[in-house]
């Protein structure tokens, strides 16, 4: 049996071929690629058992015959070392055109070597008693020259592409490689030794189990396609240009009414995984991507799906299933899929829009923002980083001492060109984002390094208020975290005012009140910052146990400009002052409204008339300047 070990090849590429094609795929180029590869490692076996077939029946067949089809053999190897460096190039040239371009070049220079295979002579040999059969002469060995300088091809563009390709691609080609070479190195020394077929098929099977087995980008509960299948191929639309849309779908079965919820699951992803013209992605928890080439009618697809979704589900329509709807209509204000999928994230946490109508539209501006957000937080990154987080004081000005008595710390970040960047521009993304905890620690560090390094009380100052966040109140280890650091910069507790806003203790309201008797055993005190904002309750006054109360400088301005404020305002002082807490007034920025509030009893203010947040060392000076006059 001469030709077993090429008939074991073909029937492993038979199985193959049975559980590649019988599995749903995605038109990926890698994909594509495989496949070509695929098909020619097929023929080249199947041409392989023909030729040794031309060789054994050569006493009855014409010569002619049995060297073209030995010779188109050949080629069919050599044709099988080229589209193996298809599938490494369809990953180093993901964009088509650049693929076809780079591989024109190949197929020029595999044409220029067929004429040479098919011009060059060739030998036969067969020994019917030994059972040994093959061909030699040149039309062989320039198919070896130029199978080995297509591998050396191969494993040179591996090797300078490296970092480009993924892990799974490059293990999977160069164990194919390692195989087809040692087999080819085999049958060279040993021409009677028929291994190459064999070992291309074992390649295929490699390439399979490591990276082109159709399962993998299949989700195994719905039967969609799953979020690495997204991933791959909206990355292949945004690197081709191609014109696309995206529904995400977001539903939550266990709210649903009158549900069982597997069964209703079934019928859902049945329905979308067989719409026309578009691939359904089960993406990571209750969310399905629904992703439409054709992008002009994609909004009628919307609207069609939405209606049958307010149909209901189940054998009597019973089954009520209402998601959110958040449609893209071009994908492309993204600039690739990790923007897209952090962009539909977003509108997912944050649209107003998603929460009131269940649909929300994402437009460019949306994304504009998106991207402000993600360059904020790399700058905050950087900050922090390269230290370049500053803290910066604010004057509070004692109105029955007339002196200042104490300052607000208030974080800046300093740019890479050495300009200020104001709060505003990024507190509230630090804290959307979780950075806010490395943040607020940063600014506490360098407030307690500041009191540590200057004698405050000396120049009159009693303590230096430090905001806490809504993320940091809800982070437990807070007390114990901000006591280690006190206890580190040795500084003594009272010279620390922690700031608290009301909407922090209303949302995190167990936590914090941990933490505040723990730093309040400790010895620090507490306000209640932005009073007269967000969810106004003098229950919080009632509920925190602070010392003073910080009326935002909205409620300020509002006093002196609104008669209905007056009266509002004029009554939380009363009862602020009936609980003997103090009061800080923000935003004072004339001599007249200080001349006021000095009648309303209140004790301390805060503004721009007096001054505006300093730098550490200026702070200290105009401190000094006007407390020891």
């Amino acid at each position: 049996m001469l030709i077993r070990i090429q008939c074991c090849g073909l029937a492993v590429m038979l199985v193959l071929m049975y559980f590649y094609k019988s599995q749903k795929k995605l038109k990926l180029g890698t994909g594509r690629a495989y496949w070509q590869m695929f098909c020619t490692t097929f023929v080249s076996i199947a041409l392989d058992i023909v030729s040794c077939m031309a060789i054994i029946n050569m006493s009855v067949l014409p010569k002619i015959v049995v060297a073209i089809v030995c010779k188109t053999y050949l080629v069919s190897l050599m044709t099988m070392a080229v589209f193996m460096l298809s599938y490494v190039c369809s990953e180093l040239y993901p964009v088509k055109a650049e693929f076809i371009r780079v591989m024109k070049l190949y197929f020029i220079a595999g044409t220029v070597c067929y004429a040479l295979i098919y011009a060059a002579p060739i030998s036969f040999f067969y020994d019917a008693e030994k059972q040994q059969l093959y061909t030699y002469g040149p039309s062989v060995l320039t198919t070896y020259a130029f199978a080995f300088m297509a591998i050396v091809l191969t494993v040179w563009k591996l090797a300078t592409s490296w970092k480009k390709m993924s892990k799974s691609r490059r293990d999977a080609v160069l164990i194919g490689i390692l195989i087809i070479f040692a087999a080819v190195v085999v049958q060279f020394i040993n021409n009677s030794i028929l291994l190459v077929g064999f070992a291309s098929s074992i390649s295929m099977v490699v390439s399979f189990i490591k990276l082109e087995n159709p399962g993998y980008n299949i989700d195994t509960r719905t039967g969609l396609f799953n979020q690495n299948a997204f991933n791959l191929y909206a990355t292949q639309l945004y690197e081709n240009k191609n014109d696309f849309a995206i529904i995400d779908i977001v539903y939550d079965l266990s709210v649903s009414t009158n549900i069982k919820v597997d069964e209703t699951l079934i019928e859902v992803m049945n329905y979308l995984s067989t719409l026309p013209n578009v691939l359904a992605f089960k993406s990571i928890g209750s969310e399905v991507f629904i992703l439409t080439e054709d992008s002009a009618s994609s909004e009628l697809l919307l609207e069609k799906m939405r209606r049958r979704f307010a149909e209901g589900w189940g054998r009597d329509y019973d089954v009520v299933v209402k998601p959110y709807w958040i449609y893209v209509p071009d994908p492309h204000i993204a600039k690739n899929t990790f923007e897209l999928v952090n962009l539909l994230r977003y509108v997912r946490q944050n649209s107003t829009e998603l929460s009131e109508t269940h649909l929300a539209v994402v437009d460019e501006a949306l994304a504009a923002k998106l991207g402000e957000e993600k360059e904020i937080s790399e700058l905050i990154i950087s900050a922090l980083n390269d230290d370049r987080v500053e803290v910066y004081y604010q004057p509070i000005y004692s109105t029955k001492e007339r002196i200042f008595t104490a300052a607000e710390a208030l974080v800046r970040i300093r740019g890479e060109d050495g300009n200020i960047i104001p709060p505003g521009r990024f507190v509230k993304i630090a804290e959307s984002n979780g950075l806010i905890l490395k943040l607020g620690e940063t600014v506490f560090r360098k407030v307690c390094e500041f009191i540590c390094d200057n004698d405050l009380r000396s120049i009159g100052l009693r303590y230096i208020e430090v905001n806490l966040s809504v993320i940091q109140c809800g982070c437990e280890n807070l007390a114990d975290d901000y006591i280690r650091i006190m206890e580190q910069y040795n500084i003594s507790s009272d010279m620390i005012n922690f700031e608290i806003t009301e909407s922090a203790s209303l949302d995190t309201k167990s936590v914090m009140l941990h933490n505040m008797q723990k730093l309040l055993d400790f010895g620090v005190n507490f306000s209640l910052d932005d009073f007269g904002t967000g969810q106004s309750n003098l229950n919080y006054i009632i509920d925190m146990p602070v010392e003073i109360v910080k009326f935002d400088r909205e409620m300020t301005n509002a006093y002196f400009e609104n008669s209905k404020a007056k009266y509002i305002m004029d009554a939380a002082m009363d009862m602020i002052h009936g609980m003997d807490l103090d009061i800080v007034s923000e935003g004072v920025e004339t001599k007249e409204q200080l001349q006021i509030i000095e009648q309303l009893n209140i004790s301390y203010v805060q503004g721009f008339y007096f001054s505006k947040p300093l730098p550490a060392r200026e702070f200290l000076s105009f401190i000094s300047e006007r407390n020891l006059q």
